[in-house]
């Protein structure tokens, strides 16, 4: 466990002691594509401006802002979408709704082609999943910031609500919703997805069947930070592309690997025996049900 869990605070490396990272650290500015100037992360008046944190000794970006620097992403998804040579442009955050209606959520970043009048000739969807973190680290972050030179090295690994990052809650309460509702109605009108995701993150994920890029209809697009001289900064890294079909995806990543069946059994079965020996089952009930029966006129 690191001493202290950020890699990077306002698009820098905590340790970065430039005049640019002094003044996106006073300004609260994000360098990576936000839709306005500042970090609005978690709160727009005082945002919770860390990047990216440390899982072990790698790094793992925590904020989907985060994933645009240089906006590779895009470029990297409309080499999936579109044939080379197309004319495409991004919009961001565009609502999508189900028959009804109902609105199944904001897409991320929707890339469309269009022709020489500038009339859309096909777009697909690019989905951005960051890292969910476990624990608290407003604290840590607001102790950097209250003196981010003496602080570099601030020590916080004894702290119980050390953050780490959360790997499972990011598929299971992020990605898997995602997949299914807002991936399903692009699945039905036959468009093609993109998911941006950190390299750690992707390596938690069950193995996925890959297919070959023409038949796939989701691209998933995997990066990592690697060190950058360039002023204290990290740069995002393209690091693989897995080309897989929708169904199959969803199914392998929705669906858990069973574990042993005996092992669960045996949990039941203390379960049970610590029932009986808490409850003293008359010696003359006749079954179990009745002991249960008993209990519950007793209770």
């Amino acid at each position: 466990m690191p001493r202290q869990p950020m890699a990077e605070v306002f698009g820098f490396r905590i340790d970065a002691m430039t005049s640019e990272a002094d003044r996106h650290l006073q300004h609260r500015l994000c360098p990576f594509n936000n839709k306005v100037p500042s970090c609005t992360k978690d709160k727009a008046n005082d945002p919770l401006g860390v990047c990216s944190i440390y899982d072990g000794t790698n790094i793992t970006i925590t904020c989907p802002v985060r994933f645009r620097q240089d906006w590779l992403i895009a470029t990297d998804a409309a080499a999936f979408f579109f044939p080379s040579g197309t004319k495409w442009t991004s919009l961001t955050e565009i609502r999508l709704h189900d028959r009804y209606g109902k609105s199944a959520g904001n897409i991320d970043v929707v890339l469309v082609s269009y022709d020489e009048e500038g009339k859309i000739t096909d777009f697909g969807a690019l989905e951005v999943q960051a890292v969910y973190i476990s624990g608290n680290i407003r604290k840590p972050f607001a102790e950097y910031m209250s003196d981010p030179a003496n602080h570099v090295n601030l020590d916080w690994s004894n702290k119980k609500d050390y953050p780490r990052a959360d790997y499972l809650s990011s598929s299971r309460k992020r990605l898997a919703p995602q997949l299914i509702y807002k991936g399903g109605i692009l699945n039905a009108w036959g468009r093609k997805m993109a998911v941006a995701v950190d390299r750690g993150f992707f390596e938690t994920l069950p193995t996925l069947s890959q297919v070959s890029k023409d038949q796939a209809d989701v691209a998933w697009l995997v990066y990592q930070l690697q060190a950058s001289d360039d002023q204290g900064r990290y740069k995002l890294v393209h690091s693989q592309t897995v080309y897989t079909q929708f169904t199959s995806a969803l199914q392998r990543i929705t669906n858990a690997d069973p574990g042993s069946e005996n092992d669960f059994l045996k949990l039941l079965q203390r379960k049970l025996d610590e029932k009986q020996l808490g409850r003293r089952i008359p010696p003359d009930t006749s079954s179990l049900l009745d002991a249960f029966a008993q209990d519950e006129v007793e209770e």
